[in-house]
């Protein structure tokens, strides 16, 4: 996470951002009608990312409880309801079990791309796919013969992150999965096709782990553009570890060059939460806020609560975002959206 913009009530109504409870139980812990505490999904939601549709958001995550992509609805981004499998069904070319870091965006006010990370099975890789919908929620569907991008020489590929550009433009951003073959780790970018469902040109390497705070990998790649400035926001480190952390680059286009923050990472553990990280930015009137996954401290790797969705606010200064948190204590709601004219 397209050269033909949307129309301006879709844009104003769509803004785009990895098991599952009953469908018919909030997953979210509140402390009052004004104000929250994190985690905003109690139970275990890795790699989440939400759109907007609406008054509805729409979040999506790494596969679980039986379901392939797990979709939840918020009126707020605080109180969360499951609402079912986004991709109730793989492509023939996939196996299940390892459908990871779902993101969505809207092309049109009944089209909407998923790209997703599924097991590819002729590489044995993991590899990137995409479906189409005509409702945020799904069910989605894949009618591809093959994956969209696997680089199974490089590991395979994985976390693909959609933008559309104030241009116009759709890119699609993602990682080679070189960690799991002993090689580098490089966040790639691509155009898209105007429909979302094809690559155009020739790919481009943005960035790799050279950092000693990144370890052996960066993964998790968003853009946000804000004031003119494009930025790309990143994960680090091994995601199962305390010193997994979230950091940032600012880059002259989508295809770069980028440089990275010198005060990265910009959201790390604390006592309130561990590992915090693989995020998604969201906008709701006029605030920016963070969704990212965390596991409780001293609970790392553990399969139950996992990776529990967190949000909190992100401010800008100087032009470098500042991420509160993570907070582990009550805080103001996002305000509720407000439909304009």
């Amino acid at each position: 996470m397209t050269t033909a913009p949307l129309a301006a009530g879709l844009l104003a109504a769509v803004l785009v951002v990895s098991g599952c409870t009953a469908p018919d139980e909030p997953t979210t812990t509140t402390t009052g009608s004004d104000m929250f505490t994190n985690p905003v999904i109690a139970t275990d939601s890795p790699d989440p990312h939400a759109i907007r549709v609406g008054d509805t958001w729409y979040l999506f995550h790494t596969n679980g409880d039986g379901r392939n992509v797990p979709v939840h609805t918020s009126p707020d981004l605080v109180d969360w309801t499951p609402a079912g499998d986004a991709l109730p069904e793989l492509p023939a070319w996939a196996d299940p079990g390892k459908t990871w870091a779902p993101e969505a965006i809207a092309l049109a006010p009944d089209r909407f791309v998923l790209y997703y990370t599924v097991a590819g099975r002729s590489s044995g890789r993991q590899c990137v796919g995409r479906a189409v919908a005509s409702a945020p929620q799904g069910p989605y569907r894949d009618d591809s013969s093959g994956p969209m991008i696997c680089q199974a020489e490089l590991g395979g590929a994985i976390d693909a992150s959609p933008f559309r550009d104030t241009d116009g433009t759709l890119w699609l951003l993602w990682k080679n999965d070189g960690n799991a073959v002993g090689q580098d780790t490089w966040l790639w970018s691509q155009r898209l096709s105007a429909d979302g469902l094809e690559l155009v040109g020739e790919p481009t390497k943005l960035l790799k782990q050279t950092e000693s705070w990144e370890g052996h990998l960066i993964e998790g790649p968003f853009f946000w553009r804000r004031d003119g400035k494009l930025y790309l926001f990143f994960a680090a480190n091994a995601y199962d570890r305390a010193e997994y952390a979230e950091g940032y680059a600012i880059c002259e286009s989508p295809t770069g060059p980028c440089v990275k923050a010198p005060e990265n990472p910009i959201l790390r553990s604390n006592a309130a939460a561990s590992g915090p990280g693989h995020a998604s930015m969201v906008e709701s009137d006029g605030r920016t806020w963070l969704l990212y996954h965390a596991w409780p401290p001293g609970q790392e790797g553990s399969v139950a609560p996992g990776r529990q969705t967190w949000l909190d606010e992100v401010v800008w200064r100087d032009g470098r975002p500042v991420v509160k948190g993570p907070t582990g204590t009550p805080q103001p709601r996002p305000l509720p959206h407000r439909q304009t004219r």
